[in-house]
């Protein structure tokens, strides 16, 4: 079972676009996926018609059983989507007091790690999205991952983000006994304006074995679809949106393609 977690300490740089999409893509070819969001303000599960205040089971509830001393039904706070390969392990608004309740507590750093290990072979792919924000739920995600993707706007205010989230991988890789994989992967790309194509050579110049070779465009579709509840490459799959995740997804799944990473520092 892949575990890809999808993070950044700024938002606004295309996390959830890239969760849905890359999950939409996965689901058409009939992958067991499973989206688990994060986030406290639940956009991927309001994306796929949850609502994040609703009190059905969900990822708060692993949590909250743990806190507790027991271990919650896992297959609880999974549900199905619109679509037969698409599962969702949705938010709650809860999640934002997990810090307050748990941050110092022992073992709350390995929750969805454990979880997830329950549904081994119930699914093929399981993708998380994260809050902007480092906190429990964010170590969390990158704890139970074997790849964090990184999605960079390339614009000046989003390279500083992903320089803060370096460093935060950097301190969780010292705590893990195996390498800490990461991809960066630039978003929004205007080709059009100087400023976008100037970020995206500095990710290049500094970056360069962990950059995802591809951009993924500005592509108003992408909005669009997150109005109509469902992944664009289920809606449009030739949209310039689409085509960009699908050739993302399958550099991901080419084992020839993705470096070697090396261990984050």
């Amino acid at each position: 079972m892949n575990i890809w977690t999808i993070a950044n300490q700024k938002g606004g740089v295309g996390k959830t676009t890239s969760a849905v999409s890359l999950a939409g893509w996965l689901a058409l070819a009939g992958q067991r996926t499973l989206l688990v969001d994060m986030d406290p303000h639940g956009s991927l599960t309001s994306y796929l018609g949850i609502d994040p205040e609703s009190p059905g089971a969900g990822v708060y509830t692993l949590f909250r059983e743990a806190s507790e001393g027991r271990m919650a039904d896992v297959r609880s706070t999974v549900h199905q989507t619109f679509h037969p390969h698409l599962s969702l392990m949705p938010a709650h608004t809860a999640l934002a007091t997990l810090d307050r309740q748990l941050g110092g507590r022992e073992g709350m750093g390995l929750v969805l790690a454990r979880a997830l290990s329950r549904l081994a072979g119930q699914f093929d792919h399981v993708l998380i999205d994260c809050a902007p924000i480092l906190g429990v739920g964010m170590v969390n995600a990158i704890a139970a991952s074997q790849l964090v993707m990184m999605p960079t706007q390339t614009e000046y205010l989003a390279l500083r983000g992903l320089e803060r989230m370096l460093k935060t991988l950097g301190m969780m890789q010292r705590s893990r006994t195996s390498d800490l994989d990461y991809l960066i992967v630039p978003t929004m790309h205007d080709r059009r304006t100087r400023a976008s194509a100037h970020s995206l050579g500095v990710l290049q110049a500094r970056h360069g074995p962990r950059l995802w070779p591809g951009v993924i465009p500005v592509d108003t579709q992408l909005r669009e679809a997150s109005k109509l509840g469902q992944p664009l490459p289920m809606l449009q799959p030739d949209a310039r949106g689409s085509v960009a995740y699908r050739e993302l997804l399958d550099w991901l799944m080419n084992c020839d393609a993705p470096p070697t990473l090396r261990r984050a520092s």
